[in-house]
Parts: structure tokens; sequence; C-alpha cells
């Protein structure tokens, strides 16, 4: 029952043209747009890595943001049709239902990232196997919170609002992570090394011998995971009592 499932919400997800635009369409746009003048730069923001690769990182981790948290309008369209009833009732456990909504998430996002690292090797990036390997596990690691997070605003929010409500919170969280531009001072530095998106566009760094996150970057994804997971799991059992 869980693996058809699955299935359903890989083919329901993979025929949602919205979810292609702004998934997968919209970052490569805008990486070919903002890095393609900047091809030449190996030293971006004093940061020792060039645009193309930055942004590479940077937009591969907008796009599976968006992939992860999109599947909270996934479930609030389902509760609005009373979709998620009509589940309760079958053999369908409430572990299958999320664990679908978050291995489809995944899917998705592992999607953008492949997308993004093929737009980067386009503009000349070029890392060994280990490198591209080690940006990858950081990233899908650090989208634990943000899947959650899509879980969360799923059963807390409405069709109507999610939708502002999950494009605003991804790029808010897009732009304090240095999506757009490296934030090395000051306070916006000091806010963004306390949230996850943060730590998704520093994966880049491993291409430099930066080994990873180091301890304060595995403290913020866990915290943010447990605290999402948490209130996710709340707001679940929330809503099936309601129902």
């Amino acid at each position: 029952m869980s693996v058809t499932y699955l299935r359903f919400e890989l083919l329901r997800t993979f025929r949602n043209a919205r979810f292609f635009i702004f998934s997968f369409a919209f970052p490569v746009i805008l990486y070919f747009v903002i890095a393609g003048p900047n091809k030449g730069e190996t030293n971006f923001g004093d940061t020792g890595i060039s645009a193309p690769l930055y942004y590479m990182i940077g937009l591969a981790a907008f796009g599976a943001m968006m992939a992860t948290i999109s599947s909270g309008a996934r479930i609030a369209g389902e509760r609005s049709v009373g979709w998620n009833r009509q589940l309760r009732i079958t053999p369908l456990s409430a572990r299958s239902y999320l664990g679908a909504k978050v291995l489809t998430a995944y899917v998705m996002a592992t999607l953008s990232i492949l997308l993004m690292y093929v737009c980067g090797s386009i503009l000349g990036v070029r890392l060994g196997a280990g490198d591209w390997l080690a940006m990858t596990g950081l990233i899908l690691v650090g989208l634990v919170p943000f899947a959650a997070l899509g879980v969360l605003i799923g059963h807390l929010l409405t069709v109507d609002a999610i939708g502002p409500v999950m494009g605003g919170t991804a790029s808010l969280l897009a732009l304090l992570g240095g999506t757009w531009f490296p934030i090395t001072s000051g306070f916006m530095y000091d806010l963004a090394r306390l949230l996850p998106s943060y730590w998704l566009v520093r994966a880049s760094h491993v291409s430099i011998g930066g080994g990873g996150w180091g301890a304060q970057g595995w403290i913020v994804i866990g915290a943010w995971s447990v605290v999402l997971s948490l209130l996710a799991m709340r707001a679940y059992r929330r809503d099936t009592k309601r129902v």
C-alpha cells in the first residue's frame, strides 16, 4: 500500500507544471542570468570560490528548499477536499503517509540539485568526485528541517494561504542564507549562521578544503530538524483528531 501511494505521489508531482517552474526552471534561468556574466570570477566576494560554483550551490539550495517545502502545498490541498480523511480509513499508516510526502520531496530536491550541477558544469565548474559527493551529502542532510517545515505548514495552513507563505519563507531563507551574495560579517552574518539555509549554501566550501560544516553547522541543522519535526508531528496529530 505504501509503495502504491508513493508512486501516486511521484506521478502527481511530475504532472504539476507550477512545481517544475519554481523548483527547476526558475533556478536554472536565474543561474545563467546571474552567474553567466561572472563566469571568469574565481574569488567571488572573497570567498575563495568561483562565481559559477557559488551560485550553483546557492541556487541548488534554493530549488531544493522549494522542492521540500512544497510537500506542504500537496498536504493542504488534500485537507481542503477531504482526501486525507479518506486515506485515514484505508490500511495506509500515518508513517507511510508522511514518509511518502518526505520521500517525494527528496526525489524532487535531488533532481533539482543534479540539474544545477549540469548547469554549473556548462559554466566551467570542475570538481573531484569526492567533492561532488560531499557537497550533495551535506545538502541532502541540510534539507531535513525543510522537509519537516513542509509537513508542518501543510497541516496548519489553507490552500489559499500556503502558496504565499511557502514562497515567501523559501525566498527569505535563501536571502538570509547567502544564496544571492556572500554574507561574511555583521549582524546579518551572525543571524545567517543560525539558519539552516546558510549551511546549505556553505556546502560549496567543501571544494576548497572547507571540511564540511564544522560543529556549529551540525548543531544548527540538528536543532532545526528536531524542533520542526516535533512541531510537524504535533500538527499532524492535532489535525487528525480534529477530523
